[in-house]
């Protein structure tokens, strides 16, 4: 008879990983000796499998079961927001720290390929289980994780003396790597960054790996494996979808609607036109990683109404360009406007075609290479770029 811990428990989550294939039988050993358990707060914002909600607090010591459940589940975990400086039990404005889903972070670690002997550099602890993991795989001399938060960087310390694990874990700011442990086999990423810090690519051996979820300020993002050569350069494919918190020092600092309408009724200056295309295609997290490379410098939000409609808004993030169409459920065309030097609705439009005429490919299907001049996304092989920057 199955008892109510084994339903929750670590085998149960275990045997959900193995059957999704993000569990391999060469971490299934650490996984055991490694529980998440001891490494997740006593209050947490569970998350869904599939993006970034978070549902109301769970508190182990109100509720231990729920806790328990939430921590042997295959989802997210909030445990910080705002950076900090939110307090109470309700959400609070952006999620700052978290243990991420366990099927993304073995995943990840299948991605990363370490050896035995391989020195490894984390940029995000978090709440030190990966850093756990890792540590119990390769001995705690060879793993450095770097944490910005000294006060997450604590809490993962003490966890992980707790744990028996000793990973050096440094306070600092993650772009700069740690010099004092380089060279480096493998670098892993927790959070996500919209660009490859020089200093990962200088402090990693050539043929060594750097693992990072990367997207772009548009939205969409996925993980990237690149392999570091030995004049400088990396490059690699992505290999899977992914959903992390920006990296702090790498969180774009958007101007406001305001800016781009100075106070004008819409249309403003826009020029008014109709399409076909629904604006809610624009919104897929597949679509918005194609978008932002097709058309970089861009971002978007939306205004919900009354019955489902909404204005998918995009704009420049020099200010200079902007663009709102409208969806309304059932329709068939949607209003356009577009102001500015670029015709930002035009540019997403030609993108998403592109997007088409390739076959839809989906995330593997791209690759980033990063040189001394910057980052080029492409399709299928670096030569056919898919843009600059």
């Amino acid at each position: 008879m199955t008892t109510r811990a084994e339903e929750v428990g670590p085998s149960r989550l275990a045997s959900a990983l193995v059957a999704a294939g993000a569990l391999s039988t060469d971490w299934l050993g650490t996984f055991e000796a490694v529980p998440r358990a001891l490494f997740v707060p006593d209050r947490v914002w569970p998350g869904i499998p599939e993006g970034t909600r978070q549902n109301p607090l769970v508190d182990r010591a109100t509720d231990p079961e729920a806790w328990r459940r939430a921590v042997y589940s295959d989802i997210p975990l909030t445990t910080q927001w705002d950076d900090g400086h939110h307090s109470g039990d309700g959400l609070g404005t952006t999620p700052s720290s978290s243990s991420s889903q366990p099927r993304m972070v073995f995943s990840m670690l299948a991605d990363l390929d370490v050896k035995e002997g391989n020195r490894v550099l984390e940029i995000g602890t978090g709440t030190g289980w990966n850093a756990g993991l890792l540590a119990h795989r390769l001995g705690g001399s060879n793993v450095v994780s770097i944490e910005y938060d000294p006060d997450v960087a604590a809490g993962a310390g003490e966890r992980l003396r707790r744990a028996g694990l000793a990973p050096l874990v440094v306070v600092g700011d993650g772009r700069l790597g740690y010099a004092g442990g380089a060279p480096y086999d493998r670098v892993i990423a927790t959070c996500s960054i919209g660009e490859v810090p020089r200093t990962w690519i200088d402090q990693t051996v050539s043929g060594g790996a750097i693992v990072a979820p990367w997207g772009t300020v548009y939205g969409g993002e996925a993980i990237v494996r690149l392999v570091v050569n030995g004049d400088g350069t990396a490059s690699g494919h992505f290999t899977r979808s992914s959903a992390f918190m920006r990296l702090r020092q790498q969180r774009p600092n958007l101007p406001g609607h305001h800016v781009y309408l100075k106070g004008r009724e819409w249309p403003a200056d826009g020029v008014r036109s109709m399409t076909t295309l629904s604006p809610i295609v624009a919104g897929g997290w597949l679509e918005q990683f194609v978008i932002g490379l097709r058309v970089p410098g861009v971002f978007w939000t939306v205004e919900r109404y009354e019955g489902g409609a909404y204005t998918l808004w995009t704009y420049s993030i020099d200010t200079e360009s902007w663009a709102s169409a409208d969806f309304e459920p059932e329709a068939e065309e949607f209003v356009v406007a577009q102001s500015g030097p670029r015709r930002l609705w035009d540019e997403t439009e030609a993108a998403l075609l592109w997007w088409e005429d390739q076959g839809r490919p989906g995330f593997d299907r791209f690759g980033l290479s990063v040189h001394s001049d910057g980052e080029c996304a492409w399709l299928d092989e670096p030569g056919n770029l898919v843009t600059v920057h």
